[in-house]
């Protein structure tokens, strides 16, 4: 050990926060059983820190005295709170353990700890938003004003949200656990959409002043890139090509003013080519797996996009068939509203209006403004200039995002009268 001052020692630990604190806090939940044992005891593991570094030098190995310290500090705590009673015998595993070498605790199968940590806070049986909440706080280590703020919730919502999640996890005795391999498939899903939940709040916002949220999607990008370093599937590689590939553009996709430029129209100088160039090479390697599903198909969809030199090079033909295999892989009205834009754009708008039409004669969509917004288009280019009206009028009485907003309604002022 090497004696440091104190604030080299506070410098040091902001930084091993910052890069270390979400796998010390998996390697705790594994060692203490609960997120919030875990929580208490990697704070009082960084006080210990500051307080005993100082005099006694920074430790070799500075992860594993943290996760050794506040394993110790959490069987003080609970012997504390136990007062004797029958709830003593809950820390005998812990106590009978903590002889253990304490410079194996960090060290031995820390990427298991945080597969187990993200499989556990985005487990089907937690609500969709709650998975959300949960993985942003305690992998990726978000604040929950962070959160709030990010999805436009209030602060005491948010940690309500949070604390509802972990109590269900506690009462439920959801297991701290990588499934079996047999039952990863079903179970990555969830991880997958979690993760890219939050990347579609960075990327487009879902309301508020501002189109994306940059820290969102970036956050989306490390968590996507960690999955995948932990468990290499081709679904996550998918997702983190689809993910690259399309914060590719995000440079590109407002101008000086905050306003929305519509790919057509963007300068692709501003592209990201090394987001592009990695995301297009783990397309190519999904998509060799011959297991890729419907995240790797809607990269290989933007990985097209990307690809053209300009708007008019676009392989429209190639997208369409593209959306063809997606509509098989994960039907739904969005994709189908997507395929209706690009065959739009193969076979011209009339051919798109069609399918777009018969979208919303089936009732699908109605309050989806991105439908409404692209039928007033396809109308505007046909010269159908009181159905565009109608449609981008309703396109904005559902649109929850200003440059959206100001988009649609630069698009009103310049129809015909």
């Amino acid at each position: 050990m090497t004696v440091t001052s104190s604030e080299q020692i506070r410098v040091l630990l902001d930084t091993l926060y910052r890069s270390e604190s979400r796998r010390i806090l998996a390697t705790l939940v594994r060692l203490l059983g609960e997120i919030d044992i875990a929580e208490d005891a990697l704070h009082d593991a960084f006080k210990a820190a500051l307080e005993q570094w100082p005099v006694e030098g920074i430790p070799a190995n500075p992860r594993s005295w943290l996760v050794s310290a506040g394993r110790f500090k959490a069987i003080d705590r609970l012997r504390r709170n136990a007062r004797f009673d029958t709830s003593l015998d809950s820390i005998t595993g812990l106590v009978d353990a903590s002889a253990k070498d304490p410079s194996d605790l960090a060290d031995e199968g820390v990427s298991d700890d945080q597969l187990r940590m993200i499989f556990t806070c985005c487990h089907p049986s937690l609500a969709p938003e709650s998975r959300v909440a949960l993985t942003l706080r305690e992998v990726c280590g978000l604040t929950t004003e962070e959160i709030a703020s990010a999805f436009l919730a209030t602060p005491s919502a948010l940690a309500q949200r949070i604390v509802r999640a972990k109590s269900k996890i506690r009462d439920a005795r959801i297991p701290y656990e990588v499934p079996a391999p047999a039952d990863i498939p079903g179970r990555l899903d969830a991880v997958l959409q979690v993760v890219y939940l939050v990347f579609n709040e960075g990327y487009s916002a879902s309301s508020g002043g501002s189109l994306t949220r940059p820290d969102l999607s970036e956050e989306a990008i490390r968590l996507g890139r960690l999955l995948l370093e932990l468990l290499p599937e081709p679904e996550a590689m998918g997702l983190l090509a689809l993910m690259l590939i399309q914060e590719s553009r995000r440079t590109a996709r407002t101008s000086a003013e905050g306003d929305l430029i519509l790919l057509e129209d963007q300068d692709r100088s501003l592209w990201n080519r090394a987001y592009i160039a990695e995301g297009s090479a783990l397309v190519e390697r999904a998509l060799l797996s011959r297991r890729f599903g419907p995240y790797t198909i809607q990269a290989a969809i933007a990985a097209v996009h990307a690809g053209a030199p300009n708007a008019a090079a676009t392989d429209w033909q190639e997208i369409v068939g593209l959306y063809d295999v997606l509509i098989r892989a994960e039907p739904s009205p969005v994709v189908e509203l997507n395929r209706a834009v690009a065959v739009a754009m193969r076979d011209g708008p009339q051919a798109g209006l069609l399918l777009i039409d018969a979208i919303l004669a089936r009732g699908d969509l109605s309050d989806y403004h991105l439908a409404h917004s692209a039928r007033g288009e396809l109308c505007r280019r046909l010269g159908r200039v009181d159905e565009a009206r109608a449609s981008y009028k309703r396109a904005l009485s559902l649109v929850r995002q200003e440059p959206e907003r100001r988009l649609l309604e630069r698009r009103l002022r310049g129809l015909p009268t």
